[in-house]
């Protein structure tokens, strides 16, 4: 009887440090089909549909700017004049770096049902979160730059945009990589522990309030500034606003932190999330 060849070998995953790349680009259009459905599936019952990504980031700016610039007088790192702009452009990364990472959060309780039907390399589904996400942050970013150019020529002596500005590919692919990286881990532990996710969705608001979008970090004593520095997403802010509005702080030494830290997040969230994927049906 002759030898059968199999054209598709299932086996399963030994390597805990797999990157799958091979298999992720023989599935490039699945991946396309998920950036599909997640964008148009959100929105496609909504009345207002894509408005809310330029109504979220305004409303949110509004308060911020009578909240915290009026009312509690904080310090705008002397943009007194374009205080919406400055919350405006923190506000435009942390949202991209907080949907990313809640949702690839929630990658095998929301998607177990096909997980259990369907095989295809399980990563594609938190990486198809963060290409969707960038749609949103297209917009949101279109946003910042007519709110920017505004003041630009409507303020004198404010903003002074520089040379960096052709950093920020850069600054976006290490928030895709931490979110991804943070995400993936949070979702290997909801697997057991379903409460994570109240926590994390909670954690991540109160670390948006110690990633200088509200705080500048010239307003932190120096003593204290490392402590704020141990958050990642710090020399990404202000690095982003150092870029467009000329004020912040650019240190290549923090964004080598930051870097880094992506990278060892990255690492370790596919070591543990190859180790769940093949038994988390067991458990969810």
């Amino acid at each position: 009887m002759p030898k059968q060849e199999w054209d598709l070998i299932i086996k399963p995953q030994n390597k805990l440090l797999d990157f799958k790349l091979k298999e992720l680009w023989r599935y490039k259009d699945l991946l396309g089909l998920f950036v599909k459905r997640d964008f148009i599936s959100i929105y496609k019952q909504t009345v207002l549909g894509p408005l809310w990504f330029f109504i979220q980031p305004v409303i949110t700016t509004i308060m911020f700017t009578v909240i915290f610039g009026t009312i509690g007088q904080l310090s705008t790192d002397g943009m007194d004049d374009a205080k919406p702009l400055f919350y405006l452009a923190g506000l435009t990364l942390w949202n991209y770096f907080s949907d990313c990472l809640i949702k690839t959060s929630e990658t095998f309780v929301k998607n177990q049902n096909i997980f259990g039907k369907v095989f295809f390399p399980r990563l594609i589904m938190p990486l198809s979160i963060i290409v969707s996400a960038l749609i949103k942050f297209g917009i949101q970013f279109i946003l910042f730059i007519g709110v920017w150019i505004y003041y630009m020529y409507n303020t004198t002596d404010v903003i002074h945009p520089n040379r960096m500005i052709a950093f920020v590919p850069f600054l976006l692919l290490m928030m895709a990589g931490l979110s991804l990286g943070f995400g993936i881990i949070f979702s290997s532990i909801t697997t057991k522990y379903k409460d994570m996710n109240f926590l994390l969705a909670f954690g991540v608001q109160l670390l948006m309030y110690a990633s200088s979008v509200v705080v500048p970090l010239s307003s932190i004593g120096e003593k204290y500034q490392w402590i704020f520095k141990l958050n990642p997403m710090v020399s990404i802010i202000e690095t982003f606003k150092y870029a467009f509005l000329g004020i912040g702080e650019f240190n290549w030494l923090d964004l080598g932190y930051s870097f880094g830290f992506m990278s060892i997040l990255l690492i370790v969230g596919i070591m543990i999330f190859n180790k769940v994927e093949k038994s988390f049906m067991d458990t969810i």
